[in-house]
């Protein structure tokens, strides 16, 4: 499974090297409320790890 895995990244590279590259960019332009709400979802994500790894240490 593994060498197949392998084996379509090592053939394919440059496909998804190329499509990267297009795509790091956007092409919409995002507004001031849209970057609010992405960076409250950013923050909200953080502290949903950090409750998890909380968890985690203090159930050890």
């Amino acid at each position: 499974m593994f060498n197949a895995i392998k084996l379509f990244f090592k053939s394919n590279f440059y496909k998804i090297s190329e499509i990267n590259k297009r795509y790091s960019k956007p092409s919409i332009k995002i507004t001031r409320p849209v970057r609010i709400a992405l960076f409250c979802l950013r923050v909200y994500l953080l502290v949903l790890v950090g409750l998890l790894v909380y968890k985690f240490v203090t159930l050890l």
